[in-house]
């Protein structure tokens, strides 16, 4: 009766098709964490390293378009953290996944899980910090696949214009200037996996992986809940 009355003060719906009376529909959960794991840094030019290394190794669950674009916005900016019991455990089992991959990179170094840094501004709006919510979920993954892993907040984000709106360059131009290292946050030269919820052009991600190299920090990878499909669909699908 309660839960009933609840409903009628705040009705509850799925953030992705809008049906009533559910957190989230099936159909929608299965589109936004029913996959393994996928490469998604082909889409995102701003990731190509230029140097021969090739791009940053990116995992994303789903693509964001659609119902999952709903979910994650509703998750993100729309007060929805209720979403965290669905996206959280996904994120969770996609690092445990990957995790085969970066212990090979992090050859027995500690593994530091850092969150893509949230405008001072954003932060206010949402009274909390979605990305350390999946920093947190990337770093029990890979603990509990034998890595020494633990969330490391070392980067800042200084206020600058929004990103809604900018193309590729711009985006790139406009973070650089805003991102900085937070200094002895991270002691000691050691890896790195960065962490966002959203990947499109990838400079976010590009912008903190020079930020850290520039501190010594070798960054193998990254993770996102949802990645902006590339315009021909390319998508490389990987199960480890």
């Amino acid at each position: 009766m309660l839960t009933d009355l609840a409903r009628l003060v705040v009705p509850v719906f799925c953030p992705g098709c809008g049906l009533p009376d559910v957190l989230w529909c099936p159909g929608c959960a299965r589109a936004a964490v029913g996959d393994p794991p996928r490469r998604v840094e082909a889409g995102a030019p701003r990731l190509d390293r230029l140097d021969g290394a090739g791009p940053l190794p990116t995992w994303a669950l789903a693509d964001y378009a659609g119902a999952v674009r709903d979910l994650v916005v509703a998750w993100k900016d729309r007060g929805r953290a209720d979403l965290d019991r669905l996206l959280v455990p996904a994120l969770r089992r996609a690092a445990g996944t990957t995790a085969p991959r970066l212990r090979a990179a992090a050859a027995s170094r500690p593994v530091a899980v850092v969150p893509a840094p949230s405008a001072p501004g954003a932060r206010w709006r949402r009274a909390r910090e979605p990305v350390r919510t999946l920093a947190d979920a990337v770093a029990d993954g890979l603990a509990a696949a034998g890595l020494r892993a633990r969330v490391v907040p070392a980067l800042r984000r200084r206020p600058s214009r929004d990103q809604v709106g900018l193309g590729a360059r711009a985006r790139g131009r406009n973070l650089a200037a805003s991102v900085a290292l937070r200094h002895g946050r991270l002691r000691q030269l050691t890896v790195c996996v960065l962490v966002d919820d959203v990947l499109t052009t990838g400079a976010t991600l590009a912008v903190a992986e020079q930020v850290l190299g520039r501190g010594g920090h070798q960054v193998l990878g990254a993770f996102v809940l949802a990645a902006t499909p590339p315009p021909d669909g390319a998508a490389t699908r990987l199960g480890t």
